[in-house]
């Protein structure tokens, strides 16, 4: 399965792959992935544990321990804790974005969804989140899971990548391209 989605590979994919099989077997794959959900935005909103993480200088008792103390904080148990504590000790704890977004396409391939990458200026309402699944769903014919990042640069709108298609509906791509068309004129 893993060998035919090109999102997952490498060490990322091999550990993605093998939660994923767990998980399935365990028949947990939505609880495994809401857990990692919750790691995930942990480490988006935390720089010190990204730095955790991401660091070589850390030891892996050092990167265990801390781990430990932000999975228990987190309510994060079971197949979900375990499998970050393998990651930590096998040194591999920096891929763990990578494996994140490697099971999450996994899951959707499982499931039948189609995933989009979505940049925002500002998070999204629940509303406007319903609204724009609703509006992929049209488009593509399958559920549509939402992958969001926050990206303030892009001043307001938004931009959707679905599989190879793209769309940039981005003030700051609209304002580049009258600042090269003011170029050009003059």
């Amino acid at each position: 399965m893993a060998a035919e989605d090109p999102s997952v590979s490498g060490v990322s994919g091999r550990y993605a792959t093998a939660l994923f099989e767990l998980a399935r077997e365990e028949k947990s794959v939505d609880a495994v992935k809401a857990d990692l959900e919750k790691f995930e935005a942990m480490l988006n909103e935390s720089a010190d544990l990204k730095r955790l993480v991401r660091s070589p200088v850390f030891s892996a008792e050092v990167q265990a321990r801390a781990l430990n103390a932000v999975l228990d904080k987190a309510g994060i148990s079971g197949t979900s804790a375990k499998f970050l504590k393998v990651l930590t000790a096998n040194r591999r704890l920096f891929a763990v974005t990578d494996v994140m977004r490697a099971f999450r396409a996994l899951v959707a391939k499982f499931k039948g969804e189609v995933t989009a990458d979505v940049t925002v200026a500002e998070q999204l309402s629940d509303k406007n989140l319903d609204a724009l699944k609703t509006a992929l769903k049209s488009v593509t014919g399958k559920d549509v899971a939402l992958n969001v990042n926050v990206d303030p640069s892009i001043i307001g709108g938004l931009v959707v990548k679905l599989g190879s298609r793209m769309v940039d509906s981005s003030l700051r791509t609209k304002l580049n391209s009258i600042k090269h068309a003011m170029k050009e004129a003059g």
